[in-house]
């Protein structure tokens, strides 16, 4: 699959635990630091670790994808990444609101 993902106002895409969040502040520094939360589970892992009852976490939240490429591109005040994974829509999502919060916009998905 392939997510088009639009951060608006890349200095406000932060998720709400400074610890798992962007830290990034341009295009390359920001599909960087999501390949990386796709391909591991080191985001997931910390997350996980942090939750009250983390046996109650659904096992499939951790996937992982070691193939997963992401392009980031600056366009005008925005910032563009292209994601291609195999994992579902519910990991992809769940990454991107620790790393950025409720501040991304899910543009587009088509398949290769």
């Amino acid at each position: 699959m392939r997510y088009h993902i639009r951060l608006p106002d890349p200095a406000a895409a932060r998720g709400d635990d400074p610890a798992l969040a962007f830290r990034s502040h341009g295009a390359e520094g920001f599909a960087e630091e999501l390949q990386q939360a796709l391909r591991t589970r080191a985001l997931f892992d910390r997350w996980n670790a942090a939750q009250e009852n983390p046996d109650d976490v659904d096992p499939a939240l951790g996937e992982t994808d070691p193939q997963a490429v992401v392009h980031g591109a600056q366009s005008d005040l925005h910032i563009d990444l292209t994601v291609d994974t195999t994992l579902p829509s519910t990991v992809l999502r769940q990454r991107m609101h620790l790393l950025a919060g409720d501040h991304w916009q899910l543009r587009d998905v088509t398949t290769d």
